[in-house]
């Protein structure tokens, strides 16, 4: 199998499970989605659309990811786990990106124009995100696990949350193997739930002293009558 000695470099960099080159070539499925597409891709901007969706299919059937043939990638792209991935037709990848399984860089549109994201330099992507449209990520995104991300995300932020909105931004930046822990990022979800909760807790309260109250004043017109 053919492979861009950078893809590799990446796989190795970027997945700790990784035994050493040998196992990655062989047995890494991201890796090999990665280098099956680079091949469809070639083919795709040769004309020979056939070939190039043939090997994209195998790609699917072998690897569980979907990559179009028509897809723009840029360099050391890497994939931890391929399952599930997807990444459509006019979908455009700069350097450096990372995504996890789940992923889907998908279009809003049936019409034959750009309808799939843009993503920029050095963005992760975490487990089961959904981006959508022909929207742009800027460069040093994170994307949390599991957002929904449908409108544009301005350059080094962090974006969580169904749909995704930014819950930080130009703050300290950290290098690729801080930017891999996308599970450290802030749960925007459960800091509202979270307030929400004390929120209630505090208007239980008030409810409980106002009925306290209510029962003194019966028990004074009571006495008093």
């Amino acid at each position: 199998m053919k492979y861009d000695p950078g893809d590799l470099q990446a796989a190795m960099e970027r997945d700790p499970a990784i035994i050493d080159e040998n196992d990655a070539i062989n047995y890494h499925a991201g890796f090999i989605a990665v280098c099956m597409y680079r091949e469809s891709h070639g083919l795709w901007l040769q004309g020979r659309k056939e070939e190039a969706r043939r090997i994209g299919f195998e790609a699917h059937e072998r690897t569980g990811c979907d990559i179009h043939p028509g897809a723009e990638i840029g360099k050391r792209f890497f994939i931890d786990h391929a399952t599930g991935v997807v990444i459509g037709e006019t979908a455009i990848i700069g350097d450096d990106v990372t995504i996890y399984q789940g992923v889907t860089l998908g279009g809003v549109s049936s019409k034959k124009e750009k309808r799939h994201p843009t993503l920029g330099n050095r963005v992760v992507v975490g487990a089961g995100a959904i981006v959508l449209g022909n929207i742009t990520v800027g460069d040093d995104v994170r994307i949390g696990a599991g957002s929904v991300v449908i409108k544009d995300v301005p350059p080094d932020c962090t974006v969580v949350g169904v749909p995704a909105r930014v819950v930080s931004q130009h703050g300290i930046r950290v290098d690729m193997k801080d930017c891999l822990e996308h599970s450290e990022i802030p749960d925007a979800v459960g800091d509202e739930l979270r307030k929400l909760g004390e929120e209630i807790r505090s208007l239980a309260k008030k409810v409980d002293s106002l009925a306290e109250e209510n029962s003194k004043l019966k028990n004074e017109i009571e006495r008093e009558r």
